[in-house]
């Protein structure tokens, strides 16, 4: 049988990319009424529900790492319903082969011929759900699709319709039949995100919310498509970064590798998840232009995950969060308020 080399999944052209954006102000009043939708469902999250969609904004992969119950699923398949994506949830098992997640050629008995058939990966929003209980082999099948933007399955190709986008979900504390993540694939991720327990306050408002729709279930209305979401990301290009904001950045990834509890720092893959991250939360924010800030915001969530600690320094109880933190400290911010050299014109 012969196969094309590459193709789109289904054979038509409606996953073409969106060349036009809008303007950042526009991107910061749809990203806030999107945030404010989902806030409707995972309550008192602002701040980590505004990193995830800067990751998403940004064009990467979110992992939500943290303790079971706490909205991780709630809140990817609520960004889904608000984004107006087609969302799947792949649930991570040790049994589960790398043919669950890509799809696999079958035999049609009408045709006489194999079909392709396509995994849960053909969608926009992939729920990678507890992603650290599968074994590395199957793991690394999303590597290609969340790097590449297409699966190779026996030889043939088959690019992802955009956008596309994982947001995976990991235990931290439950390590009896998981795998941990290999830093392959954590670089991957754009940025990782933790929610923490709700406050008393907090919880009693999860518990209203659940009494007065009177079902388990939550479902939002779309406030943007996904032919919007693309002009919003498309939007992030003209979001300007000075000089000296571009090497603050520079300066932060760079420190990581020098620290002294660091056995391997953050890889330049760093430096570009800050600088896409500062621009996304600076169109969040109604702005066409970085400030310090935006990237001091995203700066735990963007380098800790690909921080690796000397051995030693699990037993002072020292996490690559602390690290960054202090090379935030540590590093000077600018203030210069000059144009990026990139944007001026003779």
């Amino acid at each position: 049988m012969s196969r094309p080399t590459s193709t789109p999944w289904n054979d038509c052209e409606k996953g073409a990319p969106v060349t036009q954006a809008l303007p950042p102000y526009e991107v910061g009043r749809l990203a806030g009424a999107v945030l404010d939708s989902v806030g409707t469902v995972v309550v008192g999250k602002r701040d980590s529900l505004e990193l995830v969609l800067a990751g998403i904004l940004a064009g990467g992969h979110v992992l939500l790492e943290d303790m079971p119950g706490l909205a991780k699923t709630l809140t990817a398949r609520s960004f889904a319903q608000a984004l107006g994506l087609d969302f799947r949830r792949l649930q991570f098992t040790p049994d589960l082969l790398p043919a669950d997640v890509t799809g696999s050629f079958l035999y049609d008995q009408r045709k006489g011929d194999f079909a392709f058939r396509a995994g849960p990966v053909f969608t926009n929003m992939l729920l990678a759900d507890e992603i650290n209980r599968t074994p590395p082999k199957t793991q690394s099948a999303l590597l290609e699709a969340m790097q590449e933007k297409q699966v190779s399955v026996e030889g043939v190709t088959y690019r992802l319709d955009p956008p596309f986008h994982v947001i995976a979900t990991a235990n931290p504390i439950e390590y009896e039949g998981t795998y941990p993540l290999p830093e392959a694939q954590l670089d991957r991720f754009l940025l990782r995100v933790s929610f923490g327990y709700p406050t008393a306050e907090e919880e009693w408002a999860i518990l209203q919310r659940r009494m007065a729709r009177r079902q388990e279930e939550t479902t939002l209305a779309p406030v943007v498509d996904a032919r919007t979401l693309q002009m919003m990301q498309g939007a992030l290009e003209s979001v300007a970064v000075e000089d000296s904001i571009g090497r603050y950045i520079v300066a932060l990834t760079s420190a990581t590798r020098e620290h002294g509890a660091v056995l391997v720092g953050s890889s330049p893959r760093g430096s570009l998840a800050l600088l896409l991250l500062a621009r996304a939360r600076a169109a969040m924010a109604g702005r066409d232009y970085v400030v310090p800030e935006d990237v001091k915001d995203v700066a735990i969530p963007a380098l800790a995950h690909r921080i690796t600690l000397r051995p030693e320094m699990w037993l002072r109880q020292v996490n690559p969060s602390f690290v960054v933190q202090e090379v935030l400290t540590a590093v000077p911010a600018p203030a210069s308020g000059a144009l990026p050299t990139y944007a001026r014109h003779d």
